[in-house]
């Protein structure tokens, strides 16, 4: 695997295999299961493919070999699949209307219900075949897994399918603790709240984004327990920065670049850390404000604004923004004597970057 670039392509060509076999095996099955395929190669089409890179980074900075290479190949692409599926069922379970600048696959299932005449509520099919095609995808993303992990040492494959599943585990537990959290925080005590919404920012996507990616190309190079310490120390605090950086996107972010409407998190309620800082802020009738705003989805764009201002004023952005540029401190020291391969060290430090100042 001679270049990251190079890498990347051929995560790319694993793909867009996977989709010519699923679109083989549904050919025979009528146009609605052509509809399906469809919107399947919608969900895996752009993204910035950063699981599979980080993977992959793994894989180098433990000193995976090249006779691996197609091996990790297969595992960093069944990530991309997974991460499909776990976005199509995020957009079902957010009632959101785009991803990447394009209809979510509930609202593109709906759209094709809505254009062939079909009768009954479109939207139901929509997110009722968007639940089913999130489980489609995982099951795909299990078939290139144990594709990849076929001919490696047994102790091997079983290394790396322990992480996966453990990877798998741990965001779905990260999801539901999102949602709960919309059900329980005004219940929770409000010095408690920036705590629970890092917890669920370690699960839903630290751990799953950035560090697990990392082990699973660790385990795939029979990494020993040093390195895998090193690269879990490196992981998390990335992965920490790259979602309160979404957080701030999700509200502050240029929509024509993020391909999501702007402030669409304020909308959906999203209990992230910023508001989290913005409500130990104010005081009991400006927390009221807010909390009454917040999660509405029929929030106009000068309201929006108002509650942009609210987070900047009350110093939540800039605490956010601090704890960003921490996390990435943490995971350059976690570098510094780490026991990885010299050449792979500006990879992780330039994937730690891109993660921290990401625009989209």
């Amino acid at each position: 695997m001679s270049s990251s670039t190079e890498a990347i392509a051929a995560v790319s060509q694993r793909l867009e295999k996977f989709l010519l076999t699923q679109a083989e095996e549904l050919s025979g099955w009528g146009d609605e299961a052509q509809t399906l395929h469809d919107v399947a190669a919608g969900a895996l089409r752009g993204g910035k493919r950063l699981r599979a890179r980080f993977l992959l980074a793994g894989f180098r900075a433990c000193g995976g070999t090249a006779e691996r290479a197609d091996a990790a190949t297969f595992v960093a692409a069944a990530l991309e699949v997974f991460h499909a599926a776990a976005l199509v069922h995020d957009d079902v379970i957010d009632n959101s209307d785009t991803r990447r600048g394009q209809p979510a696959a509930h609202r593109a299932l709906a759209g094709a219900h809505a254009a062939s005449g079909w009768t009954g509520d479109a939207e139901a099919f929509g997110r009722n075949g968007a639940i089913l095609l999130g489980d489609l995808l995982v099951a795909g993303s299990d078939d290139l897994v144990e594709a990849g992990l076929e001919g490696l040492p047994a102790a091997t494959a079983q290394r790396a399918r322990a992480q996966y599943a453990q990877m798998r585990r741990e965001v779905t537990v990260g999801q539901f603790l999102d949602i709960a959290e919309e059900a329980a925080w005004i219940t929770a005590p409000a010095d408690t709240h920036a705590e629970r919404a890092l917890r669920v920012a370690s699960l839903k996507s630290a751990r799953y984004s950035v560090e697990q990616p990392l082990l699973i190309g660790a385990a795939l190079a029979d990494a020993d327990t040093a390195q895998r310490a090193a690269l879990a120390a490196f992981g998390h605090p990335v992965g920490m920065a790259f979602q309160l950086r979404d957080d701030v996107l999700g509200v502050f972010g240029d929509a024509s670049v993020t391909g999501k409407p702007a402030g669409d998190d304020l909308r959906e309620g999203k209990r992230t850390v910023l508001v989290a800082f913005a409500r130990e802020a104010l005081d009991d009738d400006g927390r009221a404000a807010l909390d009454a705003t917040l999660g509405d989805p029929a929030l106009d764009d000068a309201t929006v604004e108002r509650m942009r201002r609210v987070l900047v004023d009350t110093g939540a952005l800039d605490r956010v923004e601090e704890l960003i540029a921490g996390y990435i401190a943490d995971a350059d020291r976690a570098l510094a004597a780490a026991p990885l391969r010299v050449d792979a060290l500006d990879e992780l430090r330039a994937l730690a970057a891109a993660s921290a100042d990401r625009v989209t």
